[in-house]
């Protein structure tokens, strides 16, 4: 791949990320007093469109949809952004599992900016079509949907689609052939890992639990991982004190909340570097990390005002932004 090719899409994506929020955008949203008027603040910032609709969904899903225009118009090679694509697929399969076997109607729960977008997910597990579903997910969505019809166990079910995406995550991200996107989904996998381990220790989960549940990553010994689990929490924190990720040691010894934050900014502050690349794919992926990043923020800080949470409720949940 030219860098002149990078150096052009670089070069757009700088021009845009003038427009991502900054800490200051997001404590005038904090200080807004409804979900209404912080609504009305982003869409003020030219969020949403007249087309999308004025609610909050609407509003959100529209920016998701944005930011993947972008990346579609500028990116030499869309197949390195696999890695982000695989969450949005793999919950259209677990949808469509679940609605199949159920036999109940959600339409508003599938993503059609994927791969596989949610009426052609239905239909291929409606009729069995496992086949043409790409990479390892034939195989996935046939043990699923059996699980789900043999043993109506939604979470097994969930189990197996969740790992086959974290699975499909980390060999993306090796295949990419580049390195920020390899890290990226490493980190991605061992995140989810590490979460896997904290849930599993509140609820009291077994050992075949956890394992049927994690992926394997560099990053991480998934088996020191259960076995910290098993243990207790604090020896969690005390196992990540020995790894790269041993920020998240002291989030979860403060609050649930806290770790949660420290997964996401843990991400974030990984992608900052990117900030002073010029000729290659990083910047692309540091920008759709940092819309998801304050996407997401916005969703917590909506949805907390829609709740009557307090202000210092809602700023525990907050993200740290990208610029």
């Amino acid at each position: 791949m030219s860098k002149t090719k990078y150096t052009y899409a670089v070069a757009r994506i700088r021009a845009l990320e003038t427009s991502l929020l900054s800490d200051k955008d997001v404590e005038q949203l904090l200080s807004c007093k409804t979900a209404e008027q912080a609504l009305r603040t982003v869409m003020e910032k030219g969020w949403g469109d007249p087309a999308s609709g004025a609610d909050m969904d609407s509003v959100l899903r529209r920016e998701e949809e944005k930011t993947w225009e972008v990346i579609r118009d500028v990116a030499p090679d869309m197949s390195v952004f696999d890695v982000l694509s695989f969450p949005k697929l793999y919950h259209n399969l677990k949808a469509a599992v679940k609605e199949v076997c159920t036999e109940t109607d959600n339409p508003n729960i599938f993503y059609d900016d994927c791969p596989v977008p949610g009426k052609e997910m239905l239909e291929i597990i409606r009729n069995r079509e496992f086949s043409r579903l790409p990479g390892n997910m034939p195989q996935t969505a046939a043990e699923a949907f059996d699980q789900l019809l043999h043993t109506r166990d939604g979470q097994l079910c969930d189990i197996t689609i969740d790992k086959a995406a974290l699975e499909a995550i980390y060999e993306a991200g090796k295949r990419s052939g580049e390195k920020i996107i390899a890290d990226y989904a490493d980190t991605t996998v061992a995140i989810a890992d590490i979460k896997i381990a904290v849930r599993s220790r509140k609820t009291g989960k077994s050992a075949d639990f956890m394992r049927s549940a994690m992926a394997e990553c560099a990053s991480i010994r998934t088996d020191q991982l259960i076995r910290a689990a098993l243990a207790g929490e604090e020896e969690i924190a005390q196992y990540l004190e020995g790894t790269s990720y041993a920020g998240g040691a002291d989030a979860l010894r403060e609050s649930p909340s806290s770790f949660e934050r420290w997964c996401d900014n843990r991400l974030i502050e990984s992608l900052k570097p990117q900030k002073y690349e010029s000729f290659s794919v990083g910047p692309l992926l540091a920008y759709l990390i940092a819309r998801e990043n304050e996407i997401k923020t916005v969703r917590i800080i909506l949805t907390g005002k829609q709740n009557g949470f307090s202000e210092e409720a809602i700023r525990e949940r907050v993200r740290e932004m990208y610029v």
